[in-house]
Order: structure tokens, then sequence, then C-alpha cells
């Protein structure tokens, strides 16, 4: 059974920064590609970034060259480092399998870029 915890985010102001990290237990990293989804209410699911399991990146338009995905494989282990945050960045973070995710999804976490 695949289990997916996201920790990490939190209130902060318009150009600051957080990090998200992503502790997945089963065999979910035998999945290769792992990737960080937002998600506002109303709206769909956005795959923002996704990581090959030898650290090759991809990101969306929106986020490139603001955020950055990383992995420990052995710590089975996804993060985000999120840096001039805007208020659209604001969102529930989730992370799986990418592109095409898995039914099991975490509890996510709560973003917020607010003054």
């Amino acid at each position: 059974q695949v289990q997916l915890v996201e920790s990490g985010g939190g209130l902060v102001q318009p150009g600051g920064s957080l990090r998200l990290s992503c502790a997945a237990s089963g065999n979910i990293f035998s999945f290769y590609v792992m990737g960080w989804y937002r998600q506002v209410p109303g709206k769909q699911r956005e795959l923002v970034a996704a990581i090959t399991s030898d650290g090759s990146a991809n990101y969306a338009d929106s986020v490139k060259g603001r955020f950055t995905i990383s992995r420990d494989n052995a710590k089975n282990t996804v993060y985000l480092q999120m840096n001039s945050l805007k208020p659209e960045d604001t969102a529930v973070y989730y992370c799986n399998r990418a592109p095409t995710p898995t039914d099991y999804w975490g509890q996510g976490t709560q973003v917020t870029v607010s003054s």
C-alpha cells in the first residue's frame, strides 16, 4: 500500500520561500518519476514539477526559475524548494507519481502566499 505524507507548507509573504517535503512509503519510488501537484478550490489539480530517479527535472512554465524539485531515493523523499513566491502560488500541494498519478493521495500541505 502506498502512503504519501506532505509537509512544510505555511503562510509566507510574497517573495518569500518555503521547502516542501514528501515522504513516500510502499513501492511508489519504483514508479520512477515523482511530481509535485497543486490544487486550488474550483480548479483541476496541476502538475508543477517532476523528477526522474536520476534527477532529471521538468517544470511548469508558471514556476520555472523559481521552484526546484529534488529527491533522496535512499530516504524515499521528494522535495520542492519554492522561492520568489507569488500570491498565485497559493494552493494545496501534493506529491504523487508523474505525469500519471496513482489513486493514492496524501493530505497535502497548504501554501498561502499573502501579505
